[in-house]
C-alpha cells in the first residue's frame, strides 16, 4: 500500500506495523482515532505531514519480510495473540499499578494533594472498565468470531469500540496528570516504577486497541 496524505492512520498501522513506532513517537492516536487521514491528524497536532511520512518510510526500509502481518493472519491466531500478549498480562499488571498508586498516594499525598488522588481514581476507573471489557470480549465477542459469526457482531463490536474510546480518554488524562510520565527528580523508586508502568500500559493498550479496532473488528464484520 502506498501511503497518501488521505490514508487513515489506522490503515497505515494495519498495513505497516512498524509505522506505529512513528505514531507513538509523535503522540498520534492510531487506535481509537484510526479512521482519520494522516494529513488531518498531523495538522491537528501541528506536525509536518511529509516529515511524518518520511519517518515512516525510514522505519519501513528495514522491515523484515517475514514479519508477522496480523491483517493477513487467521482470525483465531489473532485472537489467541491478543489474549496472550495483552489480556493475560493486564490481569497481572493492573493490580500491580493499583498497589503502587495507592502506596505513592499514601506516602506522598501531602506533596501532590490534587494530582495523586485524581491519578488513583482515574487508574481505578480504567482498571474496572478494562476488566469488564476483557470479560465481555472473552465470553461474548471472541466466541462469536471464532464460530464464524463475526458479521452478526456489529452490536458487540460497537460497544467494544465505544469502551476503547473511553479507555483512550483515561490514558490521555493519566498522561496529563503525570506530565508525560516525567517523575520528579527526587521521586522514590516506587513513584518512578509507577510512572514507568503507566507509560508501558499506555503503549501496550494503544497496540492492543489498534489490533482490535483496525484489524480484528473490520475483518470479523466482513466474514
Amino acid at each position: 500500500m502506498e501511503i497518501q496524505n488521505a490514508t487513515p492512520v489506522g490503515r497505515i498501522a494495519a498495513e505497516h506495523p512498524l509505522a506505529t513506532r512513528v505514531f507513538s513517537r509523535h503522540g498520534i492516536d492510531f487506535c481509537c482515532g484510526g479512521g482519520k487521514p494522516i494529513q488531518d491528524v498531523c495538522q491537528a497536532r501541528g506536525l509536518d505531514t511529509e516529515q511524518i511520512l518520511e519517518e515512516i518510510r525510514t522505519e519501513l526500509a528495514g522491515v523484515d519480510a517475514d514479519q508477522q502481518r496480523w491483517n493477513e493472519a487467521d482470525l483465531n491466531d489473532l485472537i489467541d495473540h491478543i489474549l496472550t500478549a495483552y489480556h493475560r498480562p493486564l490481569e497481572e499488571e493492573l493490580p500491580r499499578l493499583e498497589f503502587m498508586a495507592r502506596k505513592v498516594l499514601k506516602v506522598h499525598g501531602d506533596r501532590e494533594p490534587e494530582m495523586l488522588p485524581e491519578l488513583l481514581s482515574t487508574l481505578l476507573a480504567l482498571k474496572t472498565e478494562l476488566e469488564q471489557h476483557m470479560m465481555k470480549e472473552e465470553t461474548i465477542l471472541f466466541p462469536m468470531i471464532r464460530q464464524g459469526q463475526g458479521s452478526m457482531a456489529l452490536g458487540p463490536i460497537s460497544v467494544m469500540e465505544a469502551e476503547h474510546a473511553s479507555a483512550g480518554g483515561a490514558l490521555e488524562r493519566l498522561r496529563e496528570l503525570t506530565n508525560g510520565y516525567q517523575a520528579p527528580e527526587d521521586a522514590c523508586n516506587t513513584w518512578r516504577a509507577l510512572w514507568h508502568g503507566l507509560a508501558a500500559l499506555e503503549k501496550d493498550l494503544h497496540q492492543h486497541i489498534h489490533l482490535e479496532n483496525n484489524i480484528l473488528f473490520p475483518r470479523a464484520l466482513a466474514m
